[in-house]
């Protein structure tokens, strides 16, 4: 195992897979690599119905303050991180991620703040889950 990735929504079920993917990474020598999706680029305004596209630069501003919050209080000693933020649909982005990096494993959390509240194993989850070309360990 040489790669993990670990997508993130800055959830404590997201918290709690990086914890475990340092601790296979530790064990395995492996490098880690910590992804933030962007869901969608369009920002409405509340109480009004004007919408905009969020800018390239908003997208990663925003990337790299859920990836800073995600790794507060973490060790990462010892481990070689990547960070990274894309925008899309969650699932198909990781799972082109997956394609793309050569993923040997995916940890990520059971759910996280996705729209259905209260399910057993979140959507984003079940479709990475079904469709990863790799092994995928799910973090209670």
């Amino acid at each position: 195992m040489k790669k993990i990735l670990v997508p993130t929504d800055v959830s404590e079920h997201s918290r709690r897979a990086l914890n475990v993917a340092l601790e296979l990474a530790r064990k395995f020598n492996a490098e880690v690599e910590l992804l933030f999706v962007v869901a969608d680029r369009v920002i409405y305004s509340f109480g009004e119905a004007d919408s905009y596209v969020a800018s390239s630069e908003q997208v990663e501003k925003e990337g790299e303050l859920a990836l800073k919050a995600m790794l507060e209080g973490i060790d990462i000693s010892g481990i070689t991180l990547n960070k990274k933020t894309l925008h899309g649909n969650p699932s198909k982005v990781i799972l082109q991620e997956v394609e793309n990096e050569a993923i040997d494993l995916v940890v990520m959390g059971s759910h996280g703040y996705g729209a259905v509240v209260g399910s057993v194993l979140g959507s984003v989850s079940q479709k990475v889950l079904h469709g990863a070309r790799c092994a995928v360990l799910i973090a209670k």
